[in-house]
């Protein structure tokens, strides 16, 4: 950057910012559900970094700290009164740089479909690449206990893309 206005520490800013804005903003995508919530989430955390003037060890910290603020950023947005007291329209954007085309569409929709659980284990897993060891120490969460999430998702997943039912069910209240 040849912007004298800028300093070192807001070189280093923008660049943390260019790296890593595609994940923040696909995993506020996934977890909210709408261009506009995810827009703001992905200006609330890269400002939160900035305020806090957090320092990183490496690369791949900065990531796991985006991700781990991106992912409580979201709850605390799906929490909110405002968001508890509005119509969700759940309409998905038409188009996203990264939806190439219809069968990778069909699949997003489906994933976005998930119970939460479900949805960031698996976004985490295969669009971001983590290990189930390294998506444990990001959600907090045992290995068995992403591994099981994992499996499960996958099984909804793939009977949501045949159009049939999941052969898991949800124990009705009153059986044991």
């Amino acid at each position: 950057m040849d912007n004298p206005a800028l300093g070192p520490r807001d070189d280093e800013f923008a660049e943390i910012y260019r790296m890593h804005v595609d994940t923040v903003y696909r995993l506020c995508f996934i977890l909210l559900k709408n261009t506009a919530d995810a827009d703001d989430a992905v200006q609330s955390i890269f400002l939160k970094m900035f305020k806090h003037n957090k320092t990183f060890n490496d690369h791949e910290h900065e990531k796991a700290w985006l991700i781990v603020a991106t992912k409580n950023h979201c709850k605390d947005v799906l929490k909110s009164w405002w968001r508890s007291r509005r119509i969700d329209m759940d309409v998905l954007p038409e188009k996203t740089s990264w939806e190439n085309d219809k069968q990778q569409g069909e699949v997003l929709a489906k994933l976005l479909s998930l119970p939460e659980k479900y949805r960031t284990v698996l976004y985490l897993y295969y669009y971001e690449e983590y290990s189930v060891r390294e998506i444990s120490k990001l959600l907090d969460r045992k290995e068995s206990t992403i591994q099981t999430q994992l499996s499960k998702g996958r099984e909804r997943l793939k009977a949501d893309l045949r159009g049939g039912e999941c052969f898991e069910r949800e124990p009705s209240k009153g059986t044991i």
